[in-house]
């Protein structure tokens, strides 16, 4: 239910904070006090079209704040965390109009796109006036309340599944249909191209493996001739290695002789002897770390180019041939067996349809059932909003071809409001006052079934007094036992069923400036401004006698 609303510089209101409990709840106030600014407000905070006409004079921007307590098996819970939104609390919508025309949204002080909010408000309000009334000019609304008052959603759910299903079925076999005949189409090139990516039996990743042996063979070769001219220069017939071994054993035996001359110099020789042993072993060594085979390299380089030549063929890249293989073989596959496949995905095919059109006519019989149900709950609400001469009808046709998610049947509310006139659509033959009433007899008929939390009628007792104004008050409360209802209206036979009463009036706060403002009278106190709904301006004490009446009486229509 809408527990509270804060509204800040919107139209005429400044500042406003109410506090609505369950049951009913009225708002009344002279015409013009500002009854419908605190409609649009909540249409504002509920995700309704944002208008920089909605801000107070001289102000940059207003807000309007909802506050909602619903229970947490409520639908809308589900998603507010399907879109990670806080969801284990009181349920917080919050508009903000900016003067130059943009807006904001939050939910539980996130931010939401305005769509988004709106779908959540229309999980939580219904406002419904003689020209809101979308639950009676919308048809797949009226299939869903006559689900809701048959207790036919669980039906309803498993033909959707089974119309996915058939759905599902029916698109696997025209999509292996279209395969084939593309597959008959290009059967000679398909053959063709299978046997020759079979016959050069790519690899994932094998391109760049041997893109890289590649590159690291034409290195080595580069190098290869320096290290077999170095080796050679060493350890060849030209080395001098030999001979100045040979200089060295002659030097060392004579330096004992000359020390003084011969020590440096054998030393010397010593050390250019160790390190050219020392190249020789590194030049050794290269030379065998970089043996490679000169066919190796002609073989990679014909296999690498064999791969990037089918791939620039097939119009793919390398590593994508073993995947186009795959699939060229899977299309000869279909081809192959096509038939035997084909004529089991049109089994499938019929087999759920089968399913469907069994469920679906099991629905469509439970909702003839349903309608008849309907119709005679709300032709008893009926003379008592003189509507006693009008019929409603619940207009059911079925087409068995149709197989929508929603069943075979398309469910729409009539209306015969005359004896001797044609029945039609609701919304077409009957007058603003007219659907009013219909619709409330509608609600009152479904109690808490097919409706939001909170429902709000906006004068939906405008044109009419006396026996029907009360009739309506009494299943307004009535319709309060189920649900939160939030009434606008000028009748005090329906003020006086509730149970809130909140009175709206324009005050002049400074000279030339008023605002509405919004008092919730204590119950002690309703009868006086019920009393000024009976007798105008000048309130008599026969006025407030009937209003004390018209707040004791018993139900009695």
């Amino acid at each position: 239910m809408l527990a509270s609303l804060s509204i800040r510089d919107i139209v005429l209101i400044d500042k406003l904070d109410l506090h609505f409990s369950d049951g009913m709840s009225v708002l009344t106030g002279e015409t013009g006090a500002g009854k419908s600014i605190l409609l649009d407000s909540l249409s504002l905070a509920l995700g309704g079209r944002g208008d920089a006409g909605l801000v107070r004079h001289g102000q940059d921007r207003g807000q309007v704040s909802a506050v909602f307590d619903v229970p947490m098996t409520h639908p809308l819970r589900t998603l507010l965390q399907e879109n990670e939104l806080e969801h284990d609390s009181d349920i917080i919508l919050r508009r903000v109009q900016a003067s130059d025309g943009r807006t904001r949204a939050f939910v539980n002080d996130s931010p939401v796109s305005a769509g988004l909010l709106r779908q959540i408000g229309e999980l939580l309000v219904e406002v419904h006036g003689q020209h809101d009334d979308r639950a009676l000019i919308d048809p797949e609304s009226h299939r869903q309340l006559l689900d809701s008052f048959g207790g036919l959603e669980g039906d309803a759910a498993k033909v959707g599944q089974s119309a996915k299903a058939v759905r599902t079925a029916e698109k696997a076999l025209k999509d292996h249909v279209a395969r084939i005949e593309e597959a008959r189409r290009e059967a000679d090139y398909l053959r063709s191209s299978a046997d020759e990516l079979s016959a050069l039996d790519p690899r994932d990743g094998e391109e760049n493996e041997l893109a890289l042996r590649r590159q690291d063979m034409m290195q080595v070769e580069k190098i290869a001739g320096d290290l077999r001219e170095g080796y050679e220069a060493l350890d060849g017939p030209a080395s001098p290695i030999p001979e100045l071994s040979s200089l060295l054993r002659r030097l060392e035996r004579k330096v004992d002789l000359a020390p003084n001359y011969l020590t440096s110099v054998v030393e010397a020789i010593g050390g250019s002897l160790d390190q050219l042993e020392e190249a020789r072993g590194g030049l050794e060594q290269a030379l065998r770390d970089t043996d490679f085979d000169p066919q190796e390299l002609e073989q990679t380089e014909e296999r690498l180019f064999a791969l990037r030549a089918a791939a620039r063929k097939y119009s793919v890249q390398p590593d994508d041939l073993a995947k186009l293989r795959a699939q060229m073989e899977g299309d000869l596959s279909d081809l192959d067996a096509g038939e035997e496949k084909l004529q089991a995905l049109e089994s499938a095919v019929e087999a759920a349809k089968q399913t469907y059109d069994k469920l679906a006519a099991a629905l469509s019989k439970k909702r003839q059932k349903a309608a008849k149900g309907l119709e005679t709950a709300v032709h008893a609400e009926l003379p008592a909003l003189k509507l006693e001469r009008a019929r409603f009808i619940i207009n059911i046709e079925s087409d068995v071809e149709q197989r929508g998610p929603s069943g075979i049947d398309t469910v729409e509310f009539w209306a015969q409001t005359n004896p001797g006139t044609r029945p039609g659509p609701m919304f077409k033959v009957a007058s603003g006052g007219e659907l009013s009433r219909f619709l409330l007899a509608l609600k009152v008929s479904l109690a808490d079934k097919g409706s939001s939390p909170t429902l709000v009628f906006d004068e939906i007792d405008t044109g009419v007094g006396g026996a029907v104004a009360e009739a309506i008050g009494v299943r307004l409360a009535r319709l309060a036992n189920s649900v939160q209802v939030l009434t606008v209206t000028h009748a005090p036979q329906v003020a006086a069923r509730a149970n809130g009463h909140f009175l709206i009036r324009k005050d002049e706060v400074e000279k030339d400036r008023v605002a509405t403002r919004v008092t919730e009278i204590a119950e002690g106190d309703r009868h006086e401004e019920i009393a000024r709904m009976l007798a105008g301006s000048t309130i008599t004490e026969e006025a407030r006698a009937a209003a004390k009446r018209l707040m004791g009486q018993e139900e009695l229509i």
